[in-house]
């Protein structure tokens, strides 16, 4: 994604005006395309959502969350697609019909690349943390690293960084444990 947007003053009909292998956001009303992810950026995500599966389907598992893959979130003027994003169920029981989810996330995950880290931890971290979504995790596959971020007093804070090929339990879903080398692309 290009620092730059594709187009100032934009509105939710330019969406359709961007090629379907690129994927399209707005923030302040500027539209923002990005190819679709490399392979390291897609299977981090994928491998992540199956890892956490246990707290959405998982009838042995914690439960008690909802999680989509890369899903629409409508917040104002603001149109964003973060890798994972998760609801706790007492707030969002069941997926919502529709193309788009109005409804802040309580945890969100953006995987990080070259052309999308400076939007993901600037402009898009900035309305996470206004719309109130509480966790955020920044997963790098090329720097094997996940960053997992806490929002306090309105700002995020860092509560814990991992590298490498480590298991780690972090929050909020400290409950079990992660073997983060799942999420590297085996080389």
């Amino acid at each position: 994604m290009s620092t730059k947007p594709l187009k100032k003053g934009a509105k939710y009909a330019d969406l359709y005006d961007v090629p379907e292998h690129f994927i399209a956001e707005m923030f302040d009303g500027d539209l923002y395309a990005s190819p679709r992810p490399a392979v390291a950026h897609a299977r981090a995500a994928s491998v992540l959502g199956a890892l956490l599966g246990p707290f959405d389907v998982g009838e042995n598992g914690p439960g008690g969350w909802l999680f989509l893959d890369e899903p629409e979130l409508h917040f104002g003027n603001d149109v964003l697609v973060p890798d994972l994003a998760g609801w706790r169920r007492e707030r969002m029981p069941e997926a919502p019909d529709g193309a788009y989810i109005t409804l802040a996330p309580d945890w969100v995950c953006e995987v990080l690349s070259a052309s999308t880290e400076t939007l993901d931890r600037g402009t898009k971290s900035r309305i996470y943390a206004r719309e109130g979504v509480t966790h955020a995790w920044l997963v790098d596959p090329l720097r094997q690293t996940l960053e997992v971020l806490a929002l306090e007093s309105g700002g995020w804070s860092l509560l814990a960084s991992h590298e490498g090929r480590v298991t780690v339990r972090a929050v909020p879903f400290d409950a079990i444990e992660l073997s983060l080398g799942a999420l590297w692309r085996s080389r």
